[in-house]
């Protein structure tokens, strides 16, 4: 694939609260901060913007931002996934009808279906929807992994162009590259081993780091897809504490605390998350300083 649809790096944006609500302008403000640091497209509603404690309402609201925030600028992958199959295409419907340019839909959780059933759940979205839909799997958070076998008999449907891939397991980065076709689209769902996955053939990411760090994060991804390597590793060797800060605690609690210490948002998280703790704080912290954020 010479210039995939959607690459480079893309925030899985988090959904900032006030006093229990969505809080809006702050959204607005992230969204506008992101562009302007040179990301590739952003994703609202997914997993990160803690869209299993949303309303309908609201999780449709904050597409809806994000698309006339964004103005065409850059593409906007919306959250659609749910482990209701007539959910997931009800939401998909609704990214499309206001604008999106894709769709991002995770394996069911909790379900755990068979892997004919993660086959007929995407199939009947892309039956449903006419809008492009990337695959997310994520093992660690759905209890079930979708096979490569799997996506490759997906990648052969017209709206099915392409994964995030949150498994850090760099082989299969390889086998679905030759498996799912020349115009299968590669992104890595795992800030700390993106730098592999684009080695082994990604086109780039769907980032927590992003929505901290975003103008580092793009001169990270800008110098892998130009293959300058050197300067690629020199990125990745910046950003890799805050990689894995953002994470000593349920995310997004600690990446909601790095975007309230540069005072874009407040820390709040809807229960049963809660605010990150000191300890995580305190690492989240030395990470910002040393990433050059704070």
């Amino acid at each position: 694939m010479s210039d995939p649809i959607f690459k480079g790096v893309m925030p899985a944006l988090v959904t900032p609260f006030r006093d229990g609500k969505v809080d809006e302008d702050a959204f607005i403000k992230l969204v506008e901060r992101q562009v302007m640091g040179g990301v590739h497209g952003v994703v609202p509603v997914g997993t990160t913007g803690e869209t299993s404690t949303l309303s309908h309402d609201e999780h449709r609201r904050v597409v809806e931002l994000c698309v006339q925030t964004v103005k065409g600028r850059v593409p906007v992958i919306a959250g659609a996934g749910s482990n209701s199959t007539a959910e997931a295409i009800e939401l998909a419907k609704h990214g499309k009808a206001v604008g999106a340019d894709a769709v991002l839909v995770v394996t069911p959780y909790y379900n755990r279906p068979s892997q004919e059933g993660l086959y007929a759940h995407y199939a009947a979205i892309n039956e449903a929807v006419q809008i492009p839909i990337l695959v997310y799997n994520v093992p660690s958070r759905t209890s079930v992994d979708i096979a490569d076998s799997t996506l490759a008999r997906l990648a052969k449907l017209p709206n099915i162009v392409g994964i995030k891939d949150a498994t850090g397991d760099m082989t299969r980065a390889t086998v679905q590259r030759i498996t799912c076709g020349d115009d299968w689209v590669m992104l890595s769902g795992d800030d700390p081993t993106a730098l592999g996955y684009m080695a082994h053939g990604g086109h780039g990411c769907i980032s927590v780091t992003a929505n901290v760090a975003p103008e580092q994060c793009a001169a990270f991804y800008n110098a892998a897809l130009q293959g300058d390597a050197k300067l690629a590793l020199y990125w990745q060797d910046r950003l890799v504490r805050l990689h894995k800060a953002l994470f000593t605690d349920s995310s997004p609690a600690p990446t909601k605390y790095a975007l309230s210490e540069l005072g874009l948002c407040e820390d709040g998280v809807r229960l049963p998350l809660v605010p990150a703790s000191e300890l995580s704080r305190c690492e989240v912290k030395a990470a910002l300083l040393e990433a050059g954020v704070l």
